[in-house]
């Protein structure tokens, strides 16, 4: 395993368990929920460069996506 699928790996743990405590959620559910999501596919997706983002801001991108229907990003 390379140390980029190492990082991604730990963000998707990382944001498994934020939203199985944030929602009261199961484990397995929280699961589905990210792994059928938009930004699991960019954050799987290495050309993105999303794995290099903190789990925090992939998160805060995954709960834009489950609040909009897609994912927003701002501009600076």
């Amino acid at each position: 395993m390379s140390k980029q699928d190492q990082i991604i790996e730990y963000i998707i743990q990382d944001i498994v368990d934020m939203l199985a405590t944030d929602q009261n959620i199961e484990y397995d559910e929280a699961m589905n929920k990210f792994y059928n999501s938009e930004v699991f596919e960019k954050l799987q997706d290495k050309e993105t460069g999303l794995y290099l983002e903190s789990s925090e801001y992939v998160y805060d991108l995954f709960k834009d996506e489950m609040n909009f229907g897609h994912i927003i990003q701002a501009e600076i």
